[in-house]
């Protein structure tokens, strides 16, 4: 009697314990799966300076599962103040939409991310592109946002 009490207990708990993970997230707001330390972002993507307020995600974390070996990040993050105007007047910029949306595999936790209405901008100058790695970077001016999509971001 006393072993299928024990293991009645051990069921409930083990059932119990996604329940309390999933209340637990949404008493504190927040995404489980995206990251917000931007020190990985500010060593991948130099040019762009200080970076703050920044959601992303990589394939090396919580084990998710992708087809292929390469890390890949994505996500957003807010430039400092003036970063934009300063690329803007270095670089040639032409208005265009990310080629790629948050839909899908480990993108997925973004998908609602991002700033309101958006107004992106681009500078082909900005990315980098060679066998083993590539980085595509796509700008609002009007929240001083960079979205990001970088493969092997460290080259």
């Amino acid at each position: 009697m006393k072993r299928r009490t024990l293991i009645g207990v051990i069921g409930v708990g083990l059932a119990v314990l996604p329940v309390g993970w999933a209340l637990r997230q949404a008493v504190n707001g927040t995404k489980e799966d995206w990251r917000t330390d931007t020190a990985p972002l500010e060593r991948a993507f130099p040019g762009l300076g200080s970076l703050t307020d920044a959601k992303w995600v990589s394939t090396r974390d919580n084990d998710r599962l992708l087809q292929t070996p390469d890390l890949v990040f994505a996500g957003f993050a807010r430039l400092s103040p003036g970063k934009l105007d300063e690329l803007t007047t270095s670089h040639a910029f032409v208005s265009e939409e990310p080629t790629f949306d948050f839909s899908s595999g480990f993108t997925k936790p973004l998908a609602d991310e991002g700033p309101d209405d958006p107004q992106w901008i681009r500078s082909p100058e900005l990315d980098r592109s060679s066998d083993n790695h590539s980085t595509s970077l796509w700008f609002d001016r009007r929240s001083d946002t960079v979205r990001f999509w970088a493969s092997n971001p460290y080259g």
